[in-house]
């Protein structure tokens, strides 16, 4: 039986190489992953917005930052900006129909690559590695 090694330094390669991976394949649709996931936030909304503050906090961001990946989505025409009626200092974020089929896009380019990431374990595999999964990110 092989030793026990540092799990934190497995997981990590493990998302090194999913995110370099990641990153190449929507290279060519010049996208990043955290517009990716800036979009799936918006998708996922039911009325596809979120205020940027709303962004921020959904993203793990700053306000800078989440302004910029707004600001690179809405060039793009995968999303619109605009002030909120009720208060001029809210900026709301909604996703275009351009934003709904890239994120449809990247949603199985994403499914392809969880699929070759589990490929070498049984379906029951799968569920136990992901419930483990869990259970270690809801002790942090």
């Amino acid at each position: 039986m092989e030793p026990r090694k540092d799990c934190g330094s497995l997981l990590k390669q493990i998302n090194d190489e999913m995110r370099k991976n990641a990153n190449n394949a929507m290279r060519a649709q010049d996208m990043t992953l955290a517009q990716l996931e800036a979009l799936v936030q918006l998708e996922q909304a039911p009325d596809g917005q979120h205020s940027l503050k709303e962004l921020e906090q959904l993203l793990h961001v700053a306000q800078s930052t989440a302004a910029g990946i707004i600001s690179r989505l809405e060039q793009k025409g995968y999303v619109e900006g605009f002030g909120d009626a009720g208060d001029r200092r809210v900026k709301l974020v909604r996703i275009t129909p351009a934003g709904r089929v890239c994120v449809g896009a990247a949603l199985h380019h994403r499914a392809e690559a969880e699929e070759r990431l589990l490929s070498g374990l049984t379906e029951a595999e799968r569920d136990i590695f992901y419930l483990l999964l869990k259970k270690v990110r809801d002790s942090l």
